[in-house]
């Protein structure tokens, strides 16, 4: 038991100095008995958002004409708790709000003017919810451990960014393509099923077997089968499988929770490569000539993380860096455009070339095709003893191609952080830009958009 207690609570101080604070130690922890192995923790964060973006063309908000927008919203409001009650039991509840501006973002049934108008107080929902079991504890020196849970859960697989923190993103956000299903056949990048965990050695594996949420797009019918573009819809929705599987060369990193984090700030030296699939059958349908036709969902995914100091060792430095190439396959020609906390809605008196992506910062997101993505981020010299503001200035690139564009298109994000106590107070700022399709092969150019991010968590 004594051996245990060290883990856990080793396990515990890791991921609280993997944020980058040395002030922050255990964080909000109520222990339920003298000895600490019986806990509750709890975590709490809120992402506040300014930004000033560039409309595509055919966009209005409110009852006017836009090509350029400012406003303020909130990312993301989230209250994450877990309990340890034995140490093989763990119980799991996250829940919270994403996505609320001055127009959307509001519970259902949320409209026009007054208490309850467009954009106001928007409903609480459950992003994970899961019961863990430890089968094979791990102990120092045994080199297996596993756990198996299940329930609404965070475990699925494909890439190292598709279960990515939120709360530690090198970036300002996640590109979001790393969730391929998004508020489709998920629930915010979750879905219902039972998961397994574990290590040995170096190697950390996770696999899951999920009931998918269920879909009911109807596909639009074609006379021509080149022409059929497929869509969500799964019906009564088979099984869906996942997993991730990476090797860890140097440190290795805690998996006491899924979520995997963006930068270390130098706190450890990591590398790591990875490779991941989801599968699931008779996910999305087409229609030629009335005779509808199920297709699969096959994603695949390998990628390469890295995380280390740099240079002498009183300056603090570090590098961080994260390659991940998608291949999706959605069924023909399956497109999908976000865009996010999109405010924008179609102008009817628009006359010229409107984007096909649609108005506001919509974008072609996720499709059938392959997606390279890559992010490199440095952490500036520091040599205070204790810092306590460090600047992290980064870069990322994107490059898609999906089946139905016959241009792929080349996005950049141009970034800094600035921590103000590790990632637990942090402000950043990020200019990205998106493609304007205005025919399947053609860009009619690139628009922008700044953001500055506040970020707290406790």
């Amino acid at each position: 038991m004594k051996k245990i207690l060290i883990a856990a609570a080793s396990l515990l101080s890791a991921i609280s100095f993997g944020q980058g604070s040395p002030d922050y130690g255990g964080g909000l922890k109520l222990n339920l008995n003298p000895e600490g192995n019986k806990y509750i923790r709890f975590i709490a964060w809120n992402q506040v958002w300014m930004r000033s973006s560039q409309m595509n063309p055919g966009t209005m908000i409110g009852d006017a004409s836009a090509s350029a927008q400012e406003d303020i919203g909130l990312r993301r409001l989230r209250i994450l708790a877990y309990a340890q009650i034995s140490p093989r039991y763990m119980i799991v509840t996250h829940f919270g709000i994403n996505n609320q501006t001055f127009t959307n973002g509001g519970a259902a049934g949320t409209a026009g003017t007054g208490g309850y108008g467009a954009g106001k107080k928007p409903g609480l929902f459950f992003h994970d919810a899961w019961n863990e079991y430890a089968v094979v504890l791990p102990k120092e020196g045994k080199p297996f451990s596993l756990s198996i849970g299940g329930g609404l859960h965070y475990y699925m697989g494909l890439s190292r960014m598709t279960m990515a923190s939120t709360l530690n993103f090198l970036t300002i956000d996640a590109p979001i393509f790393n969730w391929p299903l998004i508020d489709n056949s998920d629930q915010f990048a979750r879905q219902v099923g039972i998961f397994a965990k574990g290590k040995y050695n170096k190697l950390e594996y996770r696999f899951s077997l999920n009931k998918p949420f269920a879909t009911s797009i109807a596909p639009t019918n074609v006379t021509d089968a080149s022409a059929a573009v497929a869509v969500d819809n799964n019906g009564n929705a088979r099984w869906s499988k996942a997993g991730y599987v990476e090797y860890q060369f140097l440190d290795k990193e805690a998996n006491l929770l899924p979520f995997k984090v963006g930068t270390y700030l130098g706190t450890k030296k990591v590398f790591n490569i990875g490779a991941g699939f989801y599968t699931a059958p008779s996910s999305t349908k087409t229609s030629v000539n009335g005779v509808v036709e199920k297709h699969p969902i096959n994603l695949f995914s390998g990628d390469i993380f890295l995380d280390m100091p740099l240079g002498a060792k009183e300056k603090k430095m570090a590098l961080t860096a994260y390659s991940v190439y998608y291949n999706y396959d959605f069924g023909p020609k399956y497109l999908r455009n976000i865009g996010i906390m999109n405010e924008g809605v179609v102008d009817p008196t628009f006359t010229g070339n409107k984007a096909l992506a649609g108005p506001g910062n919509l974008q072609p997101m996720i499709g059938t095709g392959s997606i390279w993505y890559t992010q490199a981020g440095f952490l500036l010299p520091n040599k205070n003893e204790k810092p306590k503001v460090r600047i992290q200035p980064y870069v990322a690139y994107t490059n898609k191609n999906f089946d139905a564009l016959k241009t792929g298109s080349n996005q950049f994000d141009l970034g800094t952080n600035l921590f103000l106590d590790g990632h637990h107070a942090k402000l950043t700022a990020q200019y990205s830009n998106r493609p304007i399709y205005t025919a399947v092969d053609n860009i009619d150019g690139y628009k922008g958009e700044f953001l500055l991010q506040l970020q707290v968590y406790l």
